[in-house]
């Protein structure tokens, strides 16, 4: 069956009625691009399933796309809903393992946890737009930062504004428990994902690699 994420209805709606009328007005010539925007809607805001991996010691990829960064982050650049448990991450010193996923137009946007915890914080923090595929992206841009409690330690998931990308969407709040690979949020348009793991974490995955949501494991403990 088709599943579509439910933020989408209100641009398959409108791009609906804007082809009807002008095919109504113009016939099919003039209707013709805003039926291709319809399209494009149905196709963007797709929400298959995935087939989520059992194993309680993984972590899987929070997003559809290609691992663009990978890297170990200490003091300053680790985010501010992270330095409180910094000290107390896994590994005894300090520190996360940043894995960035760059999602494009024609990826599925919806957004699923990377393992199994408790919801610690949901942060909005205002920013740029500037391109998702730029390093400065993770700091400067506008994001939706969610703080999970897991018995790994500290996971953070923040979805990134990009250039295309206006608005990110969390489903859960404080205090929602969420399965591994379970849908939590989606991002509209072109857009960027990055995770933070304990800094003890096998990355299994390299730059340039495609991942599937829910379905890709990234990170073994």
């Amino acid at each position: 069956m088709f599943k579509l994420a439910p933020e989408g209805y209100p641009y398959i709606v409108f791009f609906t009625v804007i082809t009807i009328g002008a095919f109504w007005v113009g016939g099919i010539w003039i209707a013709f691009l805003p039926f291709i925007l319809t399209v494009f809607m149905l196709f963007f805001f797709r929400d298959p399933e995935r087939i989520i991996p059992e194993q309680e010691n993984i972590f899987v990829s929070p997003a559809d796309g290609e691992v663009i960064l990978i890297q170990k982050v200490y003091k300053g650049l680790i985010p501010p809903l992270l330095r409180g448990g910094e000290e107390g991450s896994s590994g005894g010193e300090g520190g996360f393992i940043e894995v960035s996923i760059f999602m494009s137009p024609f990826n599925v946007h919806v957004n699923r946890a990377p393992c199994t915890g408790v919801v610690e914080s949901v942060v909005h923090t205002p920013g740029r737009f500037i391109s998702a595929f730029k390093s400065e992206a993770s700091l400067q841009n506008e994001s939706l930062a969610m703080l999970l409690d897991t018995k790994h330690g500290k996971v953070l998931v923040c979805q990134v504004a990009g250039f295309l990308a206006r608005r990110a969407v969390c489903r859960v709040k404080k205090g929602d428990t969420l399965r591994q690979g379970e849908r939590y949020g989606i991002i509209k348009f072109s857009s960027r994902l990055d995770v933070y793991l304990p800094k003890n974490v096998n990355i299994m995955v390299k730059l340039g690699d495609k991942v599937k949501a829910g379905e890709s494991i990234i990170g073994l403990i």
